[in-house]
C-alpha cells in the first residue's frame, strides 16, 4: 500500500465523479438512442441492428480482459489507471461522432460502417473505463468509503444521463432543422466536446492510494484463476448481467413505447390541458425518471448503511421489477400511472447502480484477502463486460423481437407489433430484473463480512510495511 493513506477530499470525490457523467453521456445516448438512431435515421433492419449488437460481443471478449491486464501492468509517475483518462479521452469523443455519422452509402455500406464504427467505439469505450472503474478501487482502502464515492459517482453519472435524456432530441432538432441525420450528428460534436473536458479533470483531480500486495509477481494465468474462483465477483457479475438486460430491455424501448403506441397525449392536470407530444411526452418522462434516480444514489449509503448493501440491492432491484412489470396494463391515456411507475422504476435503480459499483470494489479487497493477490485491472475489465454483455445483448433481444413482430420504422404499426413493443416495456424486462435480485440474495460480502476483511488487509500492509 502507498504511503500516502489520506482520505479523499470533496474535490476529488467530485473530480473522479465527473469522469462517469462523461461516460454516461455516451452509456445513456447507446442505451435510449443507438436502437432507434439505426433504425428510424440511418435505416438499417431492426434484425440487422440486433446481430450488430451481437456479434461486437465477440470482439469484447477479447478486448476487455486484455485492457484490464495492460492496466494492471501499466506504471507510470500518474500511476497505473488515471493516465488512460488523458490518453483517450480524445479519440473517445472522436468516435462517438463518427458513429452517430449517416454515410451517404448504400444499405450494405451503411451496416459495414456501422460495424467499423460501433466496433471502434467500443474498444475506446472499453480502454478508457476499464481504467475509470479500476481508479475507484485504489482511491481508499475503505469499503464505506468507496460506497460514498460511488455515490458521488452516480449522481454525477445520473446528471449525464439526465442531460443526454433532457437536451438530445431538442439539440437533433435544432441542429438538424429537418435534417436528421446532421443533427445528430452535430449534437454528438457537442456531446463529445464535454465529455472530453470531464476525462481530463478527473485525471487531474484524482489520486492512486492502493497498490498490489508488495512481491506480486505479474501472472495473467494466475489472475484469471483468481477471478473464476472469486465467488463474490462470480454473484454480482452474474447479477450485472441481467441488471443491465432489465434496463436495456426496459429503456431501449421507451422512444419506441411512446412514438408507435403511447403517441400525441394531452394530460388534464387540475383543469389545465398539457398538449404532449411524443417528443416533450418521452423526454419529460425520461427527465423526470432520471431525477428520481438521482436522489435514489444520493440515498444509497443510508439505505446501504441501514439495511446492508446486499439486501439493499435485492430489496430495490424486486420493487424495480415489480413496477416494470405493471406497464402491461396500462393503457395508452393513463398518463399519471405512466409516471409514477416510471418514478418508482428509477428511483429503485438509484441505489442498485450505485452499489453495482462499490461491491466489485470489495471483491478486489476479497481477492486480496483471499488469495492473497489483487488483479484490481482485470476485475474490473471482467465487470465492464458483464455490464457490456448486458447493454449488447439488451439491446440485440429489442431488435430480434420487434423484427419478429413485424416492425416497420416510421409507419403506423399492427396490433401484434404494438403487443410486442408494450411487452418490451414491462414482462420480458421485468423477468430479467427478477433474475439479477434473486442471484444476489446469496452474495456474502455483508457490511460486517467487509469491516473483518479491511481490518485484516489494514494488520497485513502494516506488517508488510514494517518488514
Amino acid at each position: 500500500m502507498n504511503s500516502n493513506t489520506s482520505k479523499p477530499s470533496l474535490l476529488e470525490k467530485i473530480g473522479y465523479s465527473v469522469g462517469d457523467t462523461a461516460s454516461n453521456l455516451f452509456f445513456q445516448t447507446f442505451m435510449l438512442f443507438l436502437l432507434y438512431f439505426y433504425t428510424d435515421v440511418v435505416g438499417l433492419s431492426a434484425a440487422a441492428v440486433g446481430t450488430l449488437f451481437l456479434v461486437t460481443r465477440i470482439w469484447d471478449a477479447v478486448n476487455d480482459p486484455i485492457m484490464g491486464t495492460v492496466a494492471d501492468r501499466t506504471n507510470t509517475r500518474w500511476g497505473k489507471f488515471r493516465p488512460y483518462l488523458l490518453w483517450l479521452a480524445i479519440p473517445f469523443g472522436i468516435m462517438a461522432v463518427l458513429m452517430f455519422t449517416t454515410p451517404d452509402f448504400d444499405a450494405t455500406g451503411k451496416l459495414i460502417y456501422a460495424y467499423i464504427t460501433y466496433n471502434l467505439m467500443m474498444m475506446v469505450y472499453t480502454a478508457i473505463n476499464v481504467p475509470y472503474s479500476a481508479l475507484m478501487a485504489v482511491i481508499t482502502p475503505k469499503s464505506l468509503e468507496r460506497t460514498e464515492l460511488s455515490s458521488y459517482r452516480f449522481v454525477a453519472a445520473f446528471i449525464g444521463g439526465l442531460i443526454v435524456q433532457g437536451a438530445t432530441l431538442s439539440l437533433v432538432k435544432y441542429f438538424g432543422n429537418g435534417n436528421e441525420a446532421l443533427g445528430w450528428q452535430l449534437t454528438m460534436a457537442c456531446i463529445s466536446s464535454l465529455a472530453v473536458v470531464l476525462f481530463i479533470t478527473t485525471f487531474l483531480t484524482t489520486k492512486e492510494r492502493v497498490s498490489p500486495p508488495k512481491g506480486q509477481k505479474s501472472n495473467f494465468a494466475r489472475d484469471l484463476k483468481d477471478l473464476f474462483t472469486n465467488k463474490p465477483w462470480l454473484l454480482i457479475g452474474g447479477a450485472t448481467v441481467f441488471q443491465l438486460l432489465f434496463i436495456v430491455v426496459r429503456n431501449s424501448s421507451v422512444l419506441y413505447y411512446f412514438k408507435y403506441y403511447v403517441k400525441n397525449q394531452q394530460l388534464d392536470l387540475f383543469g389545465y390541458v398539457i398538449n404532449l407530444s411524443f417528443e416533450s411526452f418521452s423526454s419529460s418522462f425520461l427527465i423526470i425518471g432520471m431525477s428520481a434516480t438521482i436522489l435514489g444514489a444520493i440515498l444509497a449509503k443510508w439505505f446501504a448503511k441501514k439495511l446492508d448493501k446486499r439486501n439493499t440491492y435485492v430489496g430495490f432491484m424486486f420493487l424495480a421489477a415489480i413496477a416494470t412489470s405493471i406497464f402491461y396494463i396500462v393503457e395508452p391515456q393513463d398518463v399519471l400511472l405512466i409516471y409514477a411507475l416510471n418514478i418508482v422504476f428509477s428511483f429503485s435503480v438509484g441505489p442498485v447502480s450505485v452499489l453495482q459499483w462499490a461491491m466489485y470494489t470489495d471483491t478486489a479487497d476479497y481477492a486480496e484477502w483471499k488469495q492473497g493477490r489483487r488483479a484490481t485491472g482485470l476485475l474490473m475489465a471482467a465487470s465492464l463486460f458483464a455490464l457490456k454483455l448486458g447493454l449488447t445483448l439488451g439491446g440485440a433481444i429489442v431488435g430480434w423481437i420487434l423484427a419478429f413482430r413485424g416492425f416497420v420504422a416510421n409507419q403506423e404499426q399492427t396490433a401484434e407489433t404494438l403487443d410486442g413493443i408494450v411487452l418490451l416495456m414491462s414482462l420480458y424486462p421485468a423477468v430479467f430484473g427478477f433474475i439479477g435480485g434473486a442471484i444476489m440474495i446469496v452474495y456474502p460480502l455483508t457490511n460486517k463480512m467487509m469491516s473483518k476483511i479491511e481490518e485484516d488487509l489494514a494488520a497485513r500492509r502494516l506488517s508488510a510495511a514494517g518488514s
